[in-house]
């Protein structure tokens, strides 16, 4: 599997992490399109939102409430901010591991 998100998760790329329990991780994204622009990753592998099984549905709760967290940690959880999940080839999606963009910092366009 030649997957970065994975690649980050085993520890063979350096990120900037913000959160991590047994099910996920959050970083700052390394190319960020508003002040505050963090990744949320289920540490299993998960190529789409398509690719979502029943057995799974409960780890995109655990991702909307660490999204929470982390929100609160970068201090956009009061202000707002956004969560943005891409799904495949038309909705924009490039890297093909389930994750979520949380941006903040500023009044985001429409």
């Amino acid at each position: 599997m030649d997957c970065i998100f994975c690649a980050i998760r085993d520890g063979q790329l350096p990120s900037d992490k913000i959160y991590e329990d047994e099910d996920l991780i959050a970083f700052h994204d390394k190319f960020p399109k508003a002040p505050v622009h963090a990744l949320i990753i289920p540490k299993q592998h998960i190529a789409t939102m398509n690719d979502l099984t029943e057995e799974q549905s409960p780890l995109i709760g655990k991702m909307m409430l660490a999204a929470q967290k982390v929100a609160e940690k970068l201090g956009v959880k009061e202000s707002g901010y956004r969560l943005i999940n891409n799904c495949g080839k038309d909705g924009r999606q490039e890297v093909f591991h389930i994750h979520f963009h949380l941006l903040g910092g500023t009044k985001l366009s429409v």
